[in-house]
């Protein structure tokens, strides 16, 4: 469980989180206002901005659901109840909420709905196998998102990400090897499906980015609160536990909302790459309050997928300077 400092500790973490949005969020209201001109490269600073506050903060993730007893469906009720009421009243407070329901249109409500899908494996996953081969696995959406974007609507990937992408499958492939005939091979499974997911998620902004990107995850929260009412017994968890929940909600609004954000303005397989840096935090983060050892597989294909991402990364630089 957590130290009992945490709590205190993370709620100032989400109140700055806040404090970092707001300060964005008028810096864009302002350039829609024309009073910044918007360029090519200021939109991709933004998005590669929004991409590290979402990494960031989804890297926590595995500790809050780790660090309480509730189990899953406990902490996917909690955590959802608190991430819709948050960001329902931000909305509000700004005005729109009423206009972003209205602009959702089709694939805001898909976009919703895979969010559910997604959130409920993602949040089980954690609880049947380790922090490390949740996140691991995930680092892997730029082959899926890539994949996705260009079957749908032919955004083709540069070589570099393709091969990286490639590496990284084969890293997931070590890893999920090592957990045939153990215990962590359905939470290894479900963070695939979770992965498939977040990487349809990100291509669905990046293919219709005027879709508004809070009220499909209001939705998608409140979605899931009969499925978790119905699939466990959240009103049975423990009373201290439920701040820390609280704050997870808070977080994965930021997160969230942040994530979208960035895939408006970047190509789904930067976006995705990107987002991977909550693959080398979580497992570090997981080591430090809840001394979780990675497995010898973990170490092995999460030293593959991180090679593969930060590899194609530093290629990427080096050949915009060229």
């Amino acid at each position: 469980n957590f130290p009992p400092n945490l709590s205190s500790l993370l709620t100032k973490w989400c109140q700055e989180c806040v404090a970092i949005v707001h300060d964005v969020e008028f810096l864009v209201e302002a350039a829609v206002a024309d009073a910044i001109p918007i360029t090519s490269s200021d939109a991709r600073r933004a998005g590669v901005f929004w991409m590290l506050v979402s990494a960031v903060a989804f890297s926590t993730a595995g500790l809050f659901t780790k660090g309480v007893t509730a189990d899953a469906w406990a902490v996917i009720f909690w955590r959802g109840a608190f991430a819709a009421v948050a960001i329902a009243f931000f909305m509000s407070w700004r005005g729109v909420l009423v206009q972003e329901v209205r602009r959702m249109g089709w694939p805001g409500w898909a976009a919703a709905i895979i969010g559910v899908t997604g959130t409920a494996a993602f949040l089980n996953a954690f609880k049947l196998t380790t922090i490390a081969n949740v996140t691991l696995i995930y680092a892997t959406s730029p082959f899926l998102a890539a994949a996705i974007a260009w079957l749908w609507f032919g955004e083709r990937p540069r070589r570099v990400i393709v091969i990286a992408s490639l590496a990284a499958l084969v890293g997931v492939g070590v890893i999920v090897a090592g957990s045939f005939g153990g215990t962590h091979l359905r939470g290894d499974l479900l963070a695939l499906w979770m992965t498939f997911a977040m990487a349809l998620w990100i291509v669905i902004f990046r293919r219709y980015p005027q879709t508004p990107a809070a009220a499909p995850t209001v939705l998608s929260s409140l979605l899931l609160l009969p499925v978790a009412l119905v699939a466990g017994d959240p009103l049975a968890a423990p009373v201290s536990e439920i701040p820390i929940m609280a704050a997870f909600g808070l977080v994965f609004a930021v997160a969230a909302v942040a994530m979208t954000e960035a895939a408006r303005r970047l190509p789904a397989s930067e976006a995705a790459l990107l987002s991977a840096l909550e693959t080398p935090l979580a497992p570090i983060l997981a080591f430090l309050l809840l001394s979780e050892v990675p497995t010898s597989a973990a170490i092995l294909g999460g030293s593959i997928i991180l090679a593969a991402i930060f590899g194609s990364q530093l290629a990427y630089r080096g050949r915009g300077r060229a």
